[in-house]
């Protein structure tokens, strides 16, 4: 059963086609995730699917309600997590969670007993009384979960959840939410551009200019690439090159003095050019591909290299504006 529907939805900022007539389904009680670069299109995708910014043209349906025309039911049937905190940090964890209450109209009788076991659930009940301002970051994103959670959403909106926390925080986090959609049937959809964290979605779409250019598992995403990565090391790499070519129609690529090159079954492959191989090789190692490699096979570049020039094109411009 499908608990989001979204059809060509778009939007556009003057000239600026921030998201293009992208199409997908998500069904009920499933990890959905949302992979692309910073500037894909992932947050301007899920501000229009929380009726934060209204589409330019398009339909969507977020638990049967249309984001437009029934914007305050689709509110009352999310939860959402920013990727920048929203937290009073003047207010203590607790009184972050009645505010929150309040304003969804959470039964009076019902209050205490949710915020009781969602303070319980990511591990802040003994910070209950403390003021949000002393939490460190993954402290933060905890708290803000629970908040998510406080008004029993169908769908939990999760915008970069662990952006700028260490690995085991963010293992942390990634922990809470496994152990909530296993307890409560809860439909998760994240962005993300973290490789390792798109790989506990069940499903992925890979967003790249606006576009879904990629939606499958995990698992057969990566098996789209072609198979084991094989890379090699050898004596003479010219000719290793061509003897790769003429013995299995392989055209390697050539980096740092490795030949790299996808082939099915690896460890098989490797087996055979062991023992047939004329080259002399000094190295071999073998991998499985990862969604990086997926990315960088779809757009021709890695997903770490978008990341670096959106940085560096945003210091260019802090330069610009400060005449620097």
């Amino acid at each position: 059963m499908d608990i989001i529907n979204v059809n060509q939805l778009a939007k556009r900022f003057g000239n600026l086609i921030a998201v293009d007539d992208i199409s997908f389904q998500v069904e009920k009680g499933e990890i959905f995730g949302f992979l692309g670069p910073n500037g894909a299109g992932k947050t301007t995708t899920i501000s229009m699917l929380c009726t934060l910014l209204k589409p330019s043209s398009g339909t969507a349906t977020v638990g049967g309600f249309d984001i437009v025309r029934a914007r305050e039911d689709v509110r009352r049937s999310i939860g959402l997590v920013f990727q920048d905190s929203s937290l009073d940090e003047y207010l203590t964890a607790e009184q972050n969670l009645l505010f929150h209450a309040y304003a969804y109209n959470v039964p009076r009788t019902e209050r205490k007993k949710r915020i009781d076991e969602l303070l319980e659930l990511v591990g802040l009940a003994e910070r209950r009384k403390s003021k949000v301002s002393t939490f460190s970051g993954g402290m933060k994103r905890r708290l803000e979960i629970a908040r998510g959670l406080l008004h029993h959403p169908d769908v939990l909106f999760l915008d970069e959840p662990t952006l700028g926390l260490d690995p085991q925080t963010r293992r942390h986090i990634w922990d809470h939410i496994s152990n909530l959609r296993k307890t409560s049937g809860l439909t998760i959809f994240l962005t993300t551009h973290y490789m390792d964290e798109a790989e506990n979605c069940h499903r992925i779409t890979i967003i790249d200019e606006g576009r879904v250019i990629a939606m499958d598992s995990p698992e057969r995403l990566k098996d789209s690439v072609g198979g084991d990565m094989v890379t090699i090391k050898a004596e003479d790499e010219e000719s290793a090159i061509k003897e790769l070519y003429q013995k299995y129609a392989i055209n390697p690529q050539s980096s740092d003095g490795q030949l790299s090159f996808y082939v099915p079954h690896g460890d098989k492959f490797i087996a055979g050019l062991l023992n047939g191989f004329s080259n002399r090789l000094t190295a071999i190692n073998i991998r499985r591909p990862t969604l990086d490699d997926v990315f960088l096979k779809l757009t021709g570049r890695a997903i770490r290299d978008e990341d670096a020039s959106l940085r560096d094109r945003m210091a260019m411009s802090r330069k610009t504006r400060h005449g620097r």
